[in-house]
Parts: structure tokens; sequence; C-alpha cells
């Protein structure tokens, strides 16, 4: 589709909802990042925190308590996989209650081959009445919108129904956040296939934020993200920008126009995953937030171009 060379008004208003909510990633152990998050992101922002395999919860706990206690809101990732026991679940939900005032937690699987323990799968966790004993009641789920390496898309797509509706009987609200993609039409032709499959909870979309080229097309190929990685290679334009470290305009462009054109796609705010430098995004979403709402026309480098 081949975008206009000077915005309208309602276009810029679009890509300015999008980014009015979005969310960035840090990982628990990673106190320069949660320094910088603390230091740049305005208050209420949510900051998902992951907790890696081996690590401690109180690790988890504590840097959740951290970014509570600056005025941001806390999103820890609860991976089943990395879960040894009900207790242990038990033990982490109840201190991200009491000590960081957690209301929303990221809820999935993982991927490592072998369990910790009893637990290896996000629905367990969802189905144990834990989360709203301790006052969790919002949580998010992970979805593919380029498919998943070792999961079909008919099971990813039955589990996610699974996992919706094992969440609305405990009367947990659901958002779904994206896989990173560097093209916007498998995340719009996603959006739209969770709409006609009955699925309403709403899509956060989730991008590159800046980062180094290597470690980006690790990640990329290790998540599989190919069709996303085919258009780079097709696109140079895009290639040079996205793997020179720029957050790619657009595909954010590109998503908040087809929201635009059409509400029912249910596409609300954007997920930084951040490749370890929070800061970089969490800076670049602020002054693309401050152009948009201050700046009488965008700048060239910030225009939506065509898509092809």
């Amino acid at each position: 589709m081949l975008m206009p060379q000077q915005w309208t008004s309602d276009e810029k208003a679009a890509l300015a909802k999008l980014l009015g909510t979005y969310s960035v990633e840090v990982t628990s152990r990673d106190t320069r990042s949660l320094d910088d998050v603390i230091r740049i992101l305005p208050q209420g922002t949510e900051v998902f925190v992951a907790n890696l395999p081996n690590e401690s919860a109180d690790v988890l706990i504590d840097a959740a308590a951290r970014l509570r206690a600056a005025g941001l809101s806390p999103v820890p990732h609860l991976v089943a996989r990395n879960i040894a026991s009900r207790r242990d679940l038990e033990h982490v939900l109840e201190g991200l209650s009491r000590k960081a005032g957690v209301q929303r937690a990221l809820i999935v699987g993982g991927d490592r081959d072998q369990p910790a323990g009893e637990l290896d799968a996000a629905l367990q966790i969802i189905e144990s009445g834990l989360l709203e004993k301790n006052g969790i009641r919002h949580i998010a789920i992970a979805c593919y919108p380029e498919g998943h390496p070792r999961i079909s898309d008919e099971v990813l797509r039955a589990a996610l129904k699974t996992k919706i509706a094992a969440a609305e009987r405990a009367g947990l609200d659901v958002l779904l956040v994206s896989q990173f993609a560097f093209d916007p039409a498998p995340i719009i032709d996603f959006a739209s296939s969770l709409r006609k499959d009955g699925i309403e909870a709403p899509l956060r979309v989730g991008v590159a934020g800046p980062a180094d080229r290597m470690k980006l097309i690790r990640y990329a190929i290790r998540c599989g993200v190919g069709a996303s990685l085919r258009v780079l290679r097709e696109r140079g334009e895009l290639a040079r920008n996205v793997l020179s470290g720029e957050t790619p305009d657009d595909l954010l462009g590109q998503v908040a126009l087809a929201q635009m054109g059409d509400p029912s796609l249910g596409i609300a705010g954007v997920h930084f995953f951040t490749f370890g430098d929070p800061a970089r995004s969490a800076r670049w979403a602020e002054e693309q937030t401050r152009r948009l709402e201050h700046d009488p026309e965008p700048k060239a480098d910030f225009r939506m171009r065509s898509c092809g």
C-alpha cells in the first residue's frame, strides 16, 4: 500500500494513539537497565520483567518492587518451566503482590527442554487459582503472528483459545502480546484472524527496539521471525534502518493506519523487545510521542513511507 507523502491529521493521530500505550522489558538482574527505565519512563508505564532460568524468584520480586517504588508498573514474567513447584509459584506471587503491588503478569510456558519441576505450561499457572488469590486480575499471554519455530499454527491457536477460556473462568482480564516482527502484514493479518476466530482480547504489537545488528538477527532466527527476515532481505532501505539499530517506523505507521481503518482489529499499543538496552527503546518512544504531540508536521525521517 502506498502511503501519502504528507500525513493528514487523522494519520498522525493514529500513530500517536498507537504509541500512547507502550511497554518495554528488562531482565530482573540488570540493575543498570532498571536504573535507566526508572530515569526515563513516565509514571505508570508498564515494564515487563524477565526472570531467567535458575535465577532466584527473590531477584524478580526485588526488581518489581524497585519499579513500583519509582512509580512504574511492573509486569513480571511467570515462566512455568522455570518454577519448580506450586509452592514456589505461590511464594513468588505472594512476594510480587506484597512487595510490588503487581496487578498484571506475563504468563508463558518457557522454552527450556527440561522443566525445573512439576509445571511445564502456562495453562497450569492460569488454572492454579494463585493469580487471583494474590491480587493479579490481569494477565498477558504471548502470541506469534509469524508462527513458532517448534509449534504448528493449529496447535498455537488451540492453546491460545484454551488459555483465554481458562482466564475468563478465573475472572482474569487478558492482553495478547505478539512476538516481534519487521513486516506489518503478518501482524495485521494475525489480528484480523484473531477476530474472525472469535478472540476479542486486545493485541499489543511486539516490535524490535533499537539493538545491535547481529544480536537482533540472532534473536529473530531463534524466535522464528522468518517472513520478516525475508522482507528485510527484499527491502534494502528498511533492512539498513532496522539493522542499524532504528525502530522500524514503517511497521508502526502501517499498523496504526490499519487499526484506524478497521478498529475491530483491536490493536492496542506497542511492546518493545529491548535486547538488553531498554533505555534506547524508552528514549525513542518518548521522542516520537513528543514529536507527534507538538510538531505541526512530522519530520521527513519519521514519515510513513511505501510498504511496496
